[in-house]
């Protein structure tokens, strides 16, 4: 049995954030969920994958994140609960469908989780997602923990069927992927199948009806304002004449904070995880308290903006800080000391901060640099080699739009095969602009998750509009970047994954495509004739890079290759492979003399260095 499907209520369990989630839903029936893999949602997504491999519960990979939603509001009008989670910048690409899916409302609970990143940990933006509530008019809860993690899913699951609207559950980094002690409720027996009753009056959104259903919203969104009064997961604590708002994680760095510099009986401290719409009168309750007010929230001044606006609908003047000079800023997730500073400060109380630690000084030497890299094996390295040679051969300078997936990391040198990247998708249609402004050589990279999840319209576009340009499908066979999660194009399948495989060559050609390779790019002579052809060509050109992700095959195995491969006293440091190709596992010498060196701990065996190597200096071990 799963471990999220065990447990009596009362009993404890060592959650991550994201588990927890997973875990509320579960306590609350949750029947179908969805969604697209993003860091940091992921693994909500991946149990629920392994959660629904034992019992009736339906998940679903989709395409994209607007997919997912669509699915997910589907089942929701036909009375099931459902639960679609995805990454902040996920909920720009199901946003058409939120904005009005907030308007025709839901008949089963529908809980959306938007997993925002700040920080920008493995993301292109740090956008602040809680003003999609806004902008939708959907009611918002924010989980200061793992435990309010659990609880507030169920709270939405309850709320979303209260109020018929879809709630959005909006973490962050550090909650989805800190641990916490989760002390468990019971598991509340799912409804399974759903009946849709046809109301065209209120799901079909013409005009006629939409205007309708605007004012239905509206009225909603007073009662929301109701239930965000009493919600207990918003709190006043303490009576003292220093007011401390927050939300999220930042909670536990303000309790942490006011214990640490013995403010208890100085702070009131509004904790707010009802979020939108914001409880006026528990609001008005603490400006009557305090005599001035910080605000500690990551990102943009949502709440303080929130609250400045109320202080002036109830005519308190009353100073309303969070955002500025010598206090918090819009960048980056916060830590405790951080926290603990800007508090002293604003309130004018002594603190000496203790000294950060500093592994340099520790280890007596500068900690070495590690940036972001292919893994060793990785096809994408291998597909780029090629391309990089291809141009040297041909004289020829590339621009390479490219596209969202491991192969962005191609970005560093030696590879520097990334010039141009906004989004899931993009590098297509980015192609076919650059190219037609400029008529330079353009290649363009997508994956083959990304190419499913957004790039076929771009492909559509640049086929009918007769674009010119050559773009290489980096197929590894799985979502790999996210965790190895499967797509429609997935090979090989993981166990019990039932999902129809669609081959991307047949697609490609589907939408008017004729000239279409597919290589396999750890046969490395043969790709670079591949990619010399198609950069000689005109039109829309398609390769597919086709080979499977090492650490998918090793995951799906269990095991490693053997490490075979040594590099012989032939290599005379002409450092062809270290300029072009770039491989973690080669390296020079420690003493800078004699021939590179294969970290064996790092090589993944795939042998593509014996057919680089232009002293053929790298070989195969001896049995012996």
């Amino acid at each position: 049995m799963h471990p999220l499907l065990s447990g009596e209520p009362g009993v404890s369990k060592l959650l991550l954030g994201n588990e927890a989630i997973v875990r509320g839903a579960l306590e609350a029936g949750v029947a179908l969920a969805t969604t697209y893999p993003g860091t940091p949602a992921s693994e909500i997504g991946d149990r629920f994958y392994q959660i629904s491999r034992e019992t009736d519960l339906y998940f679903e990979y989709s395409t994209n994140e607007k997919v997912a939603l669509e699915v997910a509001a589907g089942a929701a009008a036909s009375g099931l609960r459902v639960m679609c989670s995805m990454k902040h910048v996920g909920v720009n690409v199901a946003a058409d469908t939120l904005m009005t899916l907030a308007y025709s409302g839901v008949k089963g609970g529908l809980v959306l989780v938007s997993a925002d990143d700040p920080s920008l940990f493995s993301s292109q933006n740090e956008q602040d997602n809680r003003y999609y509530a806004k902008l939708s008019g959907l009611p918002m809860v924010e989980p200061a923990s793992a435990q309010e993690a659990k609880d507030l899913t169920r709270y939405a699951f309850a709320l979303s069927e209260r109020l018929a609207l879809p709630v959005i559950l909006r973490t962050t980094t550090r909650i989805n992927h800190s641990r916490g002690v989760v002390s468990l409720s019971e598991l509340t027996p799912r409804q399974s199948q759903g009946h849709f009753v046809k109301n065209p009056f209120r799901y079909v959104m013409v005009p006629a009806v939409a205007r309708q259903a605007h004012a239905i919203l509206l009225q909603q969104q007073a009662k929301a304002a109701d239930e965000a009064e009493t919600c207990p997961f918003n709190e006043l604590i303490g009576d003292g004449p220093w007011g401390i708002v927050a939300n999220g994680v930042s909670v536990s760095y303000v309790r942490d904070a006011i214990s640490d510099l013995g403010l208890k009986d100085q702070v009131t401290f509004l904790k707010l995880g009802f979020t939108h719409p914001l409880p006026a009168d528990l609001i008005g309750k603490f400006f009557a308290r305090v005599k001035k007010i910080l605000v500690v929230e990551e990102l943009e001044p949502y709440l303080e903006e929130g609250l400045r606006a109320l202080a002036v609908s109830l005519d308190r003047q009353i100073p309303i800080m969070g955002k500025g000079p010598g206090l918090f800023s819009r960048l980056y997730e916060y830590h405790p000391r951080l926290v603990r500073q800007v508090i002293a400060d604003y309130f004018g109380v002594p603190y000496s901060p203790p000294q950060p630690l500093e592994p340099a000084k520790l280890l007596g030497r500068p900690l070495p640099e590690r940036p972001p890299n292919l893994c060793p094996g990785c096809a994408h390295r291998a597909t780029y080699y090629a391309v990089k040679i291809a141009l040297r051969d041909l004289g020829v300078e590339g621009i390479f739009p490219t596209d969202i997936g491991c192969y962005t990391l191609g970005l560093l040198p030696p590879l520097s095969v990334a010039d141009y990247l906004l989004c899931m998708g993009s590098s297509i249609n980015t192609a076919a602009g650059i190219s037609r402004a400029t008529g330079q050589k353009v290649i363009a990279f997508i994956g083959d998750s990304t190419f499913f999840h957004s790039g076929i319209p771009g492909l559509v576009n640049a086929v009918h509009n007769r674009h010119d340009f050559l773009l290489i499908i980096l197929d590894n066979g799985t979502t790999a970047m996210t965790g190895h999660q499967p797509h429609p194009g997935v090979k090989p399948a993981p166990p019990g994954y039932g999902g129809l495989s669609l081959d991307i060559k047949n697609v490609v050609q589907a939408l008017g495509v004729e000239q279409v390779q597919v290589v396999n790019p750890m046969q490395y002579r043969l790709t670079l004739a591949a990619v010399k052809n198609a950069l000689d060509q005109t039109g829309v050109r398609v390769i597919i890079a086709r080979s499977p992700c090492v650490l998918y095959m090793q995951r799906l195995s269990g095991k490693k290759r053997a490490k075979t491969f040594i590099v012989g006293p032939e290599c005379r440091d002409c450092r062809h492979c270290l300029d072009y190709f770039g491989c973690p596992a080669l390296h020079p010498p420690l003493d800078g003399d004699g021939p590179l060196i294969i970290d064996e701990t790092l090589c993944a065996s795939c042998g593509f260095c014996l057919q680089l190597c232009e002293k053929r200096a790298i070989r195969a071990k001896s049995k012996e």
